[in-house]
């Protein structure tokens, strides 16, 4: 965690303070700032519209970035917390969601090593928060020198917010309890998957999701149907002298993987992809990142092999 940066120490400080102090008078003339309802507590944001919804919003309110991909396990932790402490705080911050697959320019543009990784805009002024998955004691100490260099040196003290709007998005942030039991239906996937009906295993995994999408249960068993169904015509001398031979070959490299992990053969898999996303690019390069997001499905997410293999991936990609 390395806190908040000091703005004093900050260049156009000054500067920054002049032009907040502007765009609420501003803002005043015309009415005074609308008050914030639940979908302008958490956004998305992207290149085209960071310059209306983060640097202008930031001369009125604090606006936390939160750097993120749909790949990143640690993402997934770091976002709830933020988008329900975004609630919590009711309009003294913002939350901005960049997703750095679809936003290469902003990632680079503010430095970013690795994800998570969350900034701050102050009066047009970008300041480095933290990274990685923080504990939650640690986040709310940061967030509230946030506030309150804000309001010391820009006077900017947040946004009013609608009456119910910080309760409407702690709700949406909230973990959705679980659809109910799927016992019997899960315990029928795993008899046809068991029996080698991988057709009748996929659909009741699927019949499984479609009712409960954050079951854990089925996701794994529907991860290793897909790749049983992938590997059951293949042709194992064939598939390892094509990856041999072909090393630039991403379809020979997604063949080969899904035979070193059947089997068990998981490192092997993991950096057999990993080695091609660094040699590829475009389409060839998300078909094995997408295969190897698949894989760390098989595995499981709390597998340390699934972890080294994820900081490799990270580092590949970025």
């Amino acid at each position: 965690m390395s806190g908040v940066v000091d703005l004093a120490a900050v260049k156009a400080a000054g500067e920054a303070k002049q032009k907040a102090e502007q765009a609420r008078a501003e803002a005043a003339r015309q009415g005074g700032t609308p008050p914030v309802g639940a979908s302008g507590l958490v956004f998305d944001v992207d290149e085209a519209g960071f310059e209306l919804e983060v640097l202008q919003r930031s001369a009125e309110v604090p606006v936390v970035i939160d750097f993120w991909a749909e790949w990143c396990e640690p993402c997934k932790q770091l976002g709830p917390l933020l988008e329900r402490l975004a609630a919590e705080y009711a309009g003294r911050f913002v939350l901005a969601k960049v997703d750095v697959e679809a936003n290469q320019m902003l990632f680079q543009q503010f430095g970013v090593q690795s994800i998570p990784a969350v900034f701050a805009v102050v009066a047009g002024q970008a300041l480095p928060l933290f990274q990685g998955a923080a504990p939650e004691g640690q986040i709310r100490q940061v967030l509230d020198q946030l506030i309150q260099v804000s309001e010391q040196r820009f006077g900017i003290v947040g946004a009013p917010v609608q009456p119910g709007a910080a309760d409407e998005q702690a709700a949406a942030a909230a973990p959705q309890p679980p659809a109910g039991p799927h016992d019997s239906a899960l315990a029928l996937a795993h008899e046809a998957l068991d029996a080698g009906d991988l057709g009748g295993a996929l659909q009741a995994y699927k019949n499984v999701l479609s009712d409960d999408p954050g079951n854990l249960e089925a996701k794994l068993g529907l991860s290793q149907a897909e790749l049983l169904q992938r590997v059951q015509d293949l042709d194992p001398q064939k598939v390892r002298r094509d990856a041999a031979e072909r090393p630039t070959d991403v379809q020979a490299q997604l063949a080969a993987a899904d035979l070193d992990l059947v089997g068990g053969h998981v490192e092997d898999a993991f950096g057999r992809l990993i080695d091609a996303v660094k040699r590829t690019a475009g389409e060839d390069r998300d078909a094995a990142r997408v295969r190897l997001l698949e894989l760390f499905e098989v595995i499981g997410p709390d597998d340390p092999r699934v972890t080294a293999a994820r900081t490799a991936l990270s580092r590949a990609l970025f």
